[in-house]
């Protein structure tokens, strides 16, 4: 049953992205920059990371929403569906406040709700970490990704999120 829940998360993510895209980010820029050229980059820097990240999943960034993908090297979220919504849950946390956040928050923790605990773990962790949500992450590239986590979260907070990953 899950299995079933899990892929109506996802199709739902597919297609509600495609729609917000299009009649949401209609006056964004895009960062106009390719994952070829994020793994330019020194290893150390956010943009190397950016790159690996998108690299490892066979990615390539998306037009206008590229700070997405910049929220999961930034706190080492995944890209299954739980993790999806805990990093919504998170942003939320920290002060973004968009429709699309709202849905993903009441639609996935509906869809979801064993991962509760997990959700508000994680909405704790944006509540406490330093803001961050509304970076202009296109211009944090060349920092070391070491550096703006730790300006970002705190040692207990980092432990929490790079549990068992190599930051």
């Amino acid at each position: 049953m899950k299995k079933y829940r899990k892929k109506w998360v996802a199709w739902l993510f597919e297609v509600s992205q495609k729609f917000y895209i299009t009649h949401f980010k209609k006056k964004k820029t895009p960062w106009g920059i390719t994952k070829k050229e994020l793994l330019q980059f020194s290893d150390a820097s956010f943009g190397f990371h950016l790159g690996t990240f998108l690299d490892s999943h066979g990615f390539e960034l998306i037009p206008k929403v590229e700070r997405h993908d910049a929220y999961h090297v930034l706190t080492g979220y995944g890209t299954n569906e739980q993790d999806e919504i805990a990093l919504q849950y998170l942003c939320f946390g920290n002060g973004k406040r968009s429709l699309y956040g709202y849905g993903v928050v009441l639609i996935g923790t509906m869809l979801l709700p064993e991962y509760l605990p997990y959700y508000l773990d994680s909405y704790t962790i944006g509540k406490k970490a330093n803001h961050f949500h509304d970076f202009d992450f296109s211009k944090l590239l060349h920092v070391p990704i070491k550096e703006l986590q730790y300006s970002i979260f705190s040692t207990a907070l980092r432990s929490k999120l790079f549990l068992n990953k190599v930051i």
